[in-house]
């Protein structure tokens, strides 16, 4: 007797094969980051755009493609967003130089958000009966997991093997097999009487991200009234942003929900991991390399170090919620987070710095991120009533997502910083402003190597390289500082605002584990 799998099982097939395209995309590409500064001559401020330009554009779409899905037809549109996820991935293989990869990333951004987005309303009717559709849900989020968890160790093993450029090329056929698995599964279905897209909304929204996000990345090289002007502008988008959701008829936010205790609450949850765990990991892999000098396959399985405890976590995180409520579990989970960052932070200070003093701190975020990812994403829908559990976790998933974007900006100007304080303490005035800061963000990027080419007078300031070397020791130790102080903080913060029992107890129940922000934080 052959197996017969049915039309459910093919359609869950096809969307956790695109939803762990998403999850590789946001965790492989960040161990590839000091290869493509040696292949394609990218700056620092390059490799931040290739990995904010994909984020930024998730942003954009994720609120939209719920309405477009909903009107055209969730697997019409599926289809095509799994079409332009593998077209998009073939531009950035294809990339030759560093803009057109962060052009054919930012592409790949809006492919990607608007394909997981899609993934969640398409099992979400698919799968009409409670048990199957939570059973689906479940190994929709373990797949997602996978992608993140696995992402690094498959990056380095692809770079090891192949080349940089199939970390991009390889979801090519990845993405054709899950379009075969939609096309004979997933079942088409739309919503007759859905909403009209809030353009005001996702335009003034995406501009101030955008906008923020430019000037902490971009900031040093701008001129003073270029810097106010630009501050002005991009503040002036989220006022636009917050005045267009008060008078539309039809707003991605309903600002409302933040009355709600567990709401809110939950909601510090969401930024507080992507204010410290997931930008770092964009820069995880160049301190491996830049400071400890591993190589790309050692690195990818070091970060598994880092990423594993996120997919074994949440039962045990579950648990908590279930026996403590949200408020005690989910910033729990943060101040474990909060931790794990110092942790990192004086392991990395020791004179013999190596993987092994890194580990404690590793493992410890790890945790703490996998106890916090499922209490958030369950209390954020399961804190409002049924018909807002939609609007509830796309606030949850934009808040990742914009803290992410600003962060991984912020992350790399504090980077830098530390970088330009040591240099500027131990070498005076010998480098005048501009040239010490093109040398920071130089070695911000982790190669150390030919660095005199690039600045002559390092030939005679540090013949043995070991200045520059503790400049980005002291760089990492300013990221891993501000991470774990301001995680700890938002860990305090959301322990206040879930307030005493009698309150957090209003809560209206679980949500079932199916947001998209499981791929996403």
């Amino acid at each position: 007797m052959t197996f017969q799998p049915n039309r459910n099982t093919i359609a869950l097939a096809g969307v956790c094969l695109a939803s762990l395209l998403f999850g590789l995309e946001i965790s492989s590409v960040p161990v590839i980051l000091p290869k493509l500064e040696a292949m394609l001559g990218a700056n620092f401020r390059d490799l931040q755009w290739i990995m904010n330009a994909y984020t930024i554009a998730c942003t954009t779409v994720l609120m939209a493609t719920g309405t477009l899905a909903d009107r055209f037809g969730r697997k019409r549109v599926m289809v095509t967003t799994t079409v332009a996820f593998g077209l998009a991935s073939l531009l950035c293989g294809l990339a030759p130089t560093a803009p057109l990869l962060i052009i054919a990333r930012f592409l790949q951004g809006l492919a990607g958000g608007a394909m997981l987005t899609c993934s969640v309303a398409v099992l979400s009717h698919q799968f009409q009966d409670g048990i199957e559709r939570g059973r689906a849900f479940v190994a929709w989020s373990v797949v997602t997991g996978i992608g993140l968890g696995f992402g690094p160790a498959i990056g380095g093993l692809i770079v090891a093997l192949s080349s940089w450029q199939w970390v991009f090329l390889i979801h090519v056929p990845l993405a054709v097999l899950a379009l075969v698995f939609i096309g004979a599964g997933v079942t088409e279905s739309r919503n007759h009487n859905a909403q009209k897209l809030d353009w005001a909304g996702i335009l003034t929204l995406s501009l101030a991200v955008f906008g923020f996000s430019y000037l902490i990345t971009q900031g040093a090289e701008l001129g003073f009234g270029v810097r106010i002007g630009g501050t002005i502008a991009a503040a002036s988008f989220f006022v636009a942003f917050l005045v267009a959701e008060r008078i539309s008829p039809y707003p991605m936010f309903d600002f409302s929900v933040f009355r709600i205790r567990q709401f809110s609450g939950a909601i510090v949850g969401a930024i507080g991991m992507n204010f410290s765990y997931w930008p770092f990991i964009i820069y995880l892999p160049i301190y491996y390399s830049g400071v400890l000098g591993y190589d790309s396959t050692t690195t990818g399985l070091l970060l598994l170090v880092y990423t594993l405890p996120f997919m074994v976590m949440p039962p045990i995180a579950e648990r908590l919620r279930a026996r403590y409520q949200a408020r005690i579990a989910i910033p729990l989970g943060l101040l474990t987070l909060g931790i794990g960052f110092i942790a990192m932070w004086v392991g990395s200070g020791l004179e013999k710095a190596n993987w092994l003093t890194m580990l404690p701190g590793t493992l410890i975020a790890g945790i703490g991120i996998g106890l916090t990812n499922s209490p958030t994403t369950n209390t954020t829908t399961g804190s409002v009533s049924p018909d807002r559990a939609g609007m509830a976790s796309g606030i949850d998933i934009s808040a990742r997502l914009i803290t992410l974007a600003i962060n991984i900006a912020v992350l790399g100007l504090l980077l830098t910083q530390g970088i330009v304080s040591h240099l500027r303490n131990t070498f005076g005035e010998a480098l005048d402003p501009r040239e010490l800061r093109s040398l920071a963000e130089k070695i911000a990027g982790g190669n150390l190597d030919g660095l005199t080419q690039f600045s002559p007078k390092l030939s005679t300031l540090d013949p043995s390289g070991a200045i520059v070397h503790a400049a980005l020791v002291n760089g990492f130790s300013w990221v891993m500082l501000y991470s774990g102080i301001g995680v700890l903080a938002l860990s305090a913060i959301g322990f206040l605002i879930f307030g005493p029992k009698r309150a957090a107890s209003e809560e209206t129940g679980l949500g079932s584990v199916q947001c998209a922000a499981e791929a996403c934080s």
